[in-house]
């Protein structure tokens, strides 16, 4: 249960920073911007995106977390709980382990004729949104990095 909960703080407080890096991209958007504004958008845009993929992919870390530990611990914990609760009679039949994974993220509930049903269908979304997310948070960091640089060398090119 502690982990659970310090999954989902810790999801909470990179929403929170995601929120208000979006905020500073619409602050950038407004008259009276600071200057440069391009730079200063991708800068904000790339944490933006990186808050969001941490947020999105910690809530999933957590909850395989959260599974793995409740499997095995204490009465009628085995199988998984996971692939167990809100499951029907005939979708756990059969039940013999369980795989997980944290990257991609998945809890995977394995029958004795080797099917597989996924214990969570969130894991999903989740999986495309942190694959998503991350990388264009590296481009948008690239790009506020070469922004930077050939800023950089305009002036000095006037200068000289």
């Amino acid at each position: 249960m502690t982990v659970l909960l310090v999954g989902l703080a810790l999801s909470l407080v990179c929403a929170v920073g995601a929120l208000a890096a979006a905020a500073g991209v619409v602050a950038v958007a407004l008259p009276g911007r600071p200057e440069p504004w391009a730079v200063h958008l991708l800068r904000r845009a790339a944490a933006t995106a990186a808050l969001a993929a941490a947020a999105v992919y910690s809530l999933g870390f957590f909850g395989v977390v959260a599974s793995e530990q409740a499997f095995g611990d204490g009465a009628d914990s085995i199988p998984a709980p996971a692939c167990r609760d809100g499951f029907d009679d005939e979708t756990t039949h059969g039940l013999s382990h369980h795989r997980s994974s944290y990257l991609p993220l998945r809890f995977d509930c394995v029958r004795d004729d080797g099917s597989v049903y996924s214990s969570d269908p969130d894991y999903v979304w989740m999986n495309r949104a942190s694959a998503s997310l991350a990388p264009a948070a590296v481009l948008l960091a690239v790009g506020a990095a070469h922004a930077t640089t050939s800023r950089a060398r305009k002036t000095a090119k006037a200068w000289s």
